[in-house]
């Protein structure tokens, strides 16, 4: 009965981790000018006003971080979901183990790589972040 809870998880975590990319809106622009110029060569990734000066468009940039930011959020949620049944699975497992030890070590792993999979996420929430705000604050010019 776990053994088929698990591949019914997995097989919910595996469809959700190839649908999720494509529900993420993607950033797309289009080019207006099929001549080549220099100026748009010199502010390839840089807005361009309407009279072919560069200027720094950070609301993009913010729009990737939002995105990026609500994806790994959602990612988050998901993988905690997972690991919080996943823990009840091998409490479960624990409890109807009846004392046999290979059936009390697979609870403990069980119980253990929920507990591991929900640091991970939590270390690369932190890393994300981390990373988000220091290419905002590079790209985001001051006064």
């Amino acid at each position: 009965m776990t053994k088929s809870i698990q591949r019914i998880l997995l097989t919910i975590a595996l469809s959700l981790g190839l649908v999720a990319p494509l529900a993420v809106p993607v950033i797309a622009s289009a080019a207006t000018d099929t001549t080549p110029n220099l100026s748009n060569a010199l502010c390839q990734g840089v807005a361009l006003k309407i009279d072919n000066s560069c200027v720094n468009d950070s609301t993009s940039q913010n729009t990737v971080n939002n995105i990026i930011a609500i994806s790994l959020n959602l990612f988050s949620l998901l993988v905690g979901i997972v690991a919080v049944i996943m823990i009840i699975v091998g409490g479960l497992k624990y409890i109807t183990s009846g004392g046999e030890s290979s059936n009390v070590t697979g609870a403990k792993n069980t119980i253990l790589y929920a507990i591991v999979g929900l640091v991970i996420v939590a270390l690369a929430q932190v890393i994300v972040r981390f990373v988000l705000k220091k290419t905002d604050a590079a790209i985001t010019p001051t006064p």
